[in-house]
């Protein structure tokens, strides 16, 4: 076992502990502290479990700070996601972004897909774990984004907002594809890309479009090409192809499949007679994506 620090050594690091939290004052109090007591490595370990105790405590503020910005909503953890339900899916790139691996050389991950296959189940995971990483996140929509940028009438207001949403570490966009939205809107989220793209910051972005179909979400725009060009320049996307879980849920709940039931069943279920019938009645119920 190695022989304790001097009471001098301890002290520098501790010195620089104290200046690592703030604690200035602290830091240029502490070697006179330290001469003027009897146990001086009593008093050092005493201050360093103060020391420690506020590490901890700005460590759990700045989580809680993160979440509460991060806006991450109720979700299914990752180790409910049923990897088999999809026909298609691209499991081990979907877990890279799911260890972050794209957040530090700022790649983008765009996961395309129909509803109902877990793209907002796969994006807010990625959110919650990059929360935990210690990144600043915003998840949100893209109708509520735009809209929210597109009634912004003070030039100065729109400026912060923008900078606000291009200076998160990580932004995450879902359920882009299922409106369109005007020029103006188009022309906000093109500056948004191009100041996350320019600052190399990592955007997530869900979708139920394929890139060629993108001009009907921005029909009037000039810059849905250059939009498409910079998230794909530096991304992943990852297609899921399948039925929606969604509308298994729906006929489970409506007895026309057991509770838990597969793939298979749900595909036999749609191949017999009677699922064109009671397939409008179960699409209703499964709208939004899981």
């Amino acid at each position: 076992m190695p022989a304790p620090l001097p009471a001098a050594a301890e002290a520098a690091d501790l010195s620089a502990r104290l200046l690592e939290l703030g604690w200035h004052g602290a830091a240029r109090a502490l070697p006179d502290l330290v001469q003027s007591i009897r146990s001086p490595r009593a008093a050092l370990q005493l201050l360093e479990r103060l020391a420690d105790e506020e590490s901890q405590q700005r460590a759990a503020r700045s989580l809680d700070r993160r979440q509460r910005r991060a806006h991450i909503g109720a979700f299914k953890s990752i180790a409910d996601f049923d990897w088999n339900w999809p026909t298609a899916i691209d499991r081990a790139r979907l877990e890279a972004a799911l260890q972050l691996r794209f957040v530090e050389p700022g790649d983008n991950v765009v996961v395309v897909g129909s509803h109902g296959l877990g793209k907002t189940t796969l994006m807010r995971n990625i959110a919650h774990n990059a929360v935990l990483a210690g990144h600043t996140v915003c998840v949100t929509t893209a109708q509520k984004m735009l809209h929210d940028l597109s009634s912004i009438d003070s030039p100065s207001r729109l400026r912060l907002a923008l900078g606000q949403l291009a200076a998160f570490d990580v932004l995450c966009i879902d359920e882009l594809g299922y409106l369109s939205y005007s020029e103006r809107a188009a022309d906000l989220f093109y500056d948004l890309v191009n100041r996350r793209y320019d600052a190399r910051r990592s955007i997530v972005i869900s979708t139920n479009l394929a890139f060629k179909q993108w001009w009907t979400v921005f029909p009037n725009a000039t810059c849905a090409g250059a939009i498409i060009e910079r998230l794909v320049h530096r991304a992943d996307v990852v297609t899921i192809d399948g039925l929606s879980w969604r509308l298994k849920e729906a006929a489970e709940r409506a007895g026309a499949l057991p509770l838990g039931a597969t793939r298979k069943d749900f595909e036999d279920l749609r191949s017999r007679d009677n699922a064109t019938a009671s397939a409008p009645d179960l699409v209703d119920d499964a709208q939004e994506d899981t």
